[in-house]
């Protein structure tokens, strides 16, 4: 049975909005402000935090994400950030107690594809497919690889580039024991662009590569 693991750090995915993104109204304007909010004090809970803190910290995030999504249900965006804030959630309280919480996330990121499935660069079906492969499977949970590697394919069809589809399709590949395969995906992540208004964000999802490629060379030696 897959244990529900490792959702912790897994899901820091980047919103690429600015100014010119949106459109110039209060509410627009507000709600791009509290949207990169959420990412930024997602990014200090998920990798400055530990024990207590964090915990502390993500039920106060996951407040903040529920009340943003339910002032913009039509906002893709906004789901996306609650689905990854609940299923990071799970990551932190682990086990099988954490299974509702991924349920929810399921539910959060299939709303946002619903609405616009390439919102944020495809975020959604990286993060569903990250979900997938994390979570156990039937009569557990709805964990599937095959539905996982779908659903990563995907984001990198749309997002070729990106450092988040590349390193959680590397991350796949590994977990599959293809260390080649996947090794091509984690240099492509670590070579992505790196994201100057999330540094806190940037420098823990290399600091994931580095560790997962130390892994594989250790494996290919």
């Amino acid at each position: 049975m897959k244990p529900l693991i490792a959702l912790t750090c897994a899901l820091a995915l980047y919103v690429p909005l600015s100014q010119a993104d949106m459109p110039q109204t209060p509410q627009a304007t507000t709600s791009m402000s509290t949207l990169l909010d959420i990412q930024h004090n997602w990014a200090k809970a998920n990798y400055q935090l530990r024990d207590d803190a964090q915990v502390a910290a993500f039920e106060a995030l996951l407040k903040d994400a529920k009340a943003l999504s339910d002032s913009d249900p039509l906002k893709a965006e906004s789901w996306i950030w609650l689905g990854i804030t609940q299923s990071t959630f799970a990551g932190v309280k682990g086990g099988l107690g954490a299974l509702s919480l991924a349920e929810d996330a399921k539910k959060s990121l299939e709303k946002a594809l619903e609405i616009n499935p390439d919102a944020l660069q495809g975020s959604a079906y990286t993060s569903l497919g990250t979900l997938y492969h994390k979570v156990p499977g039937w009569p557990i949970g709805f964990g599937s690889d095959k539905t996982a590697k779908e659903m990563l394919q995907k984001a990198l069809e749309i997002n070729p580039e990106g450092i988040d589809p590349n390193y959680f399709y590397g991350e796949f590949l590994y977990d599959k024991h293809k260390y080649k395969a996947a090794k091509k995906y984690l240099l492509k992540a670590q070579n992505a662009q790196s994201r100057p208004d999330r540094p806190v964000a940037d420098s823990g999802r290399q600091q994931e590569i580095k560790d997962l490629l130390a892994k594989i060379e250790r494996k290919l030696d």
